[in-house]
């Protein structure tokens, strides 16, 4: 049975155009034009006990409103939502001791104390034992390598310490289900290395199921199980990462550089598309190998034109995405 199962959500928000300028501000105080924003549209899927789930999609796509919907922090226009078997909005306060969440662009740290206070008030808010509590605290703190931050002032962190410190705040009750939302926004390489690793051995450790939405997709090749995209709303792909590499056909990215110019030369046709230029001498083609070979697809290239160097690789899974959201558009 999964731990998550969500059918057909939906989340409708009810807005109102005022115009610009005086006149138009004026008259929205008598007669306002309602506008519905439809946020989430009939999403459906299911997730089990111990998986990592990334969901991916642009700006604006549903991605936090859904999470907010399933932290019980939004109620659903319509759909059922059933996390370990509660109503997250209406079952919220038995049902938040069940979960952990880490938005990556609001903080549960209080700006002016140290984190150690904001970990006390997780302890009694939760209900941990003192036992446990400097257990656990010791453990996520050695972890994340914050021991000798986490008594100054949560104003002076960097941001890195301070993300780290959230993941404490979120972990300390030792959640069933761990929300995150953009968690590795705005981090250095380093630390966002930190987190990853520190969210893998979570998982491993408690069977901890986690949902990751993120613009990094790093951050999904590295951690996620699975992957479910989201675009104006709705879900348009849910499965492994390996299949959302093939979701839009068997495709290579081929390099070329060329012993003469091709600053002018087409090359897009049915099986070809142009992925960049960079210089006049080298092109990066996306190239649909159920249509044509790979050695067939060179072979046509080298009779027109004679190259230096060529590589082979993979689509890399940022241009994967893109496709999806270019074809659920379309």
């Amino acid at each position: 049975m999964p731990v998550i199962d969500v059918k057909h959500l939906t989340k409708t928000y009810t807005t109102y155009k005022r115009g610009a300028g005086m006149g138009q501000t004026f008259r929205s105080f008598f007669k306002r034009e309602e506008v519905s924003v439809q946020a989430v549209n009939d999403i459906s899927f299911a997730i089990e006990q111990g998986e990592i789930c990334g969901m991916l999609g642009p700006n604006g796509a549903g991605k936090s409103t859904t999470i907010k919907m399933l932290c019980g922090a939004l109620y659903p226009t319509s759909g059922e939502i059933s996390v370990l078997g509660y109503s997250p909005a209406r079952d919220r306060k038995r049902y938040v001791g069940k979960i952990g969440a880490v938005f990556g662009q609001k903080s549960q740290l209080i700006w002016d104390i140290p984190p150690i206070d904001s970990f006390n008030m997780n302890k009694a808010i939760y209900g941990i034992s003192t036992p446990d509590f400097n257990h656990r605290l010791e453990e996520l703190a050695a972890l994340l390598e914050i021991s000798e931050v986490i008594e100054k002032p949560t104003r002076v962190l960097s941001l890195g310490e301070r993300m780290k410190c959230e993941f404490v705040m979120a972990m300390l009750h030792q959640p069933d289900i761990l929300f995150l939302d953009e968690p590795t926004i705005g981090l250095d390489v380093i630390a966002k290395v930190k987190i990853r690793e520190f969210i893998r051995q979570m998982n491993k450790k408690l069977n901890m199921t986690c949902i990751l939405t993120t613009h990094d997709l790093e951050d999904v090749e590295e951690l996620a199980h699975r992957v479910i995209v989201i675009n104006h709303g709705e879900k348009v792909f849910d499965d492994s990462l390996q299949r959302l590499k093939v979701f839009l056909g068997e495709k290579k990215q081929v390099s070329f550089t060329f012993v003469e110019s091709v600053q002018n030369t087409p090359f897009d046709n049915d099986y070809t598309k142009v992925v960049e230029r960079p210089s006049d001498f080298q092109v990066t083609l996306e190239v649909d190998t159920a249509s044509i070979s790979i050695s067939e697809f060179i072979e046509n290239i080298s009779r027109k034109h004679g190259f230096s160097d060529i590589s082979v690789k993979e689509l890399p899974i940022q241009q994967v995405v893109m496709n999806i959201y270019e074809s659920a558009q379309a």
